[in-house]
């Protein structure tokens, strides 16, 4: 066994990760670096899964809803050219994206609901029939 791995195996993960900070060729990244993820809720009710995602000054044409096998992607391609001739403060950031998500096969993919209003994208996914809860008769 190294030096290097008796000395992390006795130290916290903290001092590890405060170590890695100085090191040069470390993976560690700074906070400065961090990517946010793009903002929106998920959520799930006895009828199916909902998706708000935020989509900011967005059309329904902007806006790209697929479905590949069991995965819903949402994505957004920003044009090159988005800066009018002439602007002076850019404030408002309409970025990219392309979310993917794994949906369960509970879930029926075949009729998934989507509208575009006041800059909120609404996906509602419902549950498959067979999915749904049942009562059954006792004979």
């Amino acid at each position: 066994m190294s030096t290097l791995e008796l000395f992390e195996r006795h130290v916290s993960p903290f001092d590890i990760l405060f170590r890695n900070h100085f090191k040069s060729d470390s993976t560690f990244q700074p906070v400065g670096n961090f990517k946010q993820p793009h903002p929106l809720n998920i959520f799930f009710d006895d009828d199916g899964l909902h998706f708000e995602v935020a989509c900011t000054g967005l059309t329904k044409e902007d806006v790209v809803l697929d479905i590949q096998g069991d995965t819903l992607k949402i994505s957004y391609v920003k044009p090159e050219d988005d800066f009018p001739d002439g602007m002076i403060h850019n404030g408002l950031s309409k970025k990219s994206f392309d979310l993917r998500y794994k949906i369960a096969p509970k879930f029926d993919l075949g009729n998934v609901d989507a509208t575009l209003a006041n800059g909120l994208l609404e996906i509602f996914i419902p549950l498959a029939e067979e999915a749904k809860p049942k009562s059954i008769k006792i004979k």
